[in-house]
């Protein structure tokens, strides 16, 4: 699954193919996040809605 992330480095927004879906933080604080990479290897993270972060494929 392909999604948008921003990559601060190039300072715009890129196509990157999820890698991962990540939870953060405590039980009822929790933040939702998809990782992906760039073709040079470094890591971007996205955070997203939970509604988003259970319909992703990966």
């Amino acid at each position: 699954m392909k999604d948008v992330f921003y990559d601060v480095k190039l300072r715009k927004k890129v196509e990157a193919e999820v890698t991962e879906k990540v939870k953060y933080g405590d039980p009822g604080k929790e933040r939702y996040a998809l990782r992906a990479k760039t073709s040079d290897g470094r890591n971007l993270t996205k955070f997203v809605k939970k509604a988003d972060w259970e319909k992703a494929a990966v």
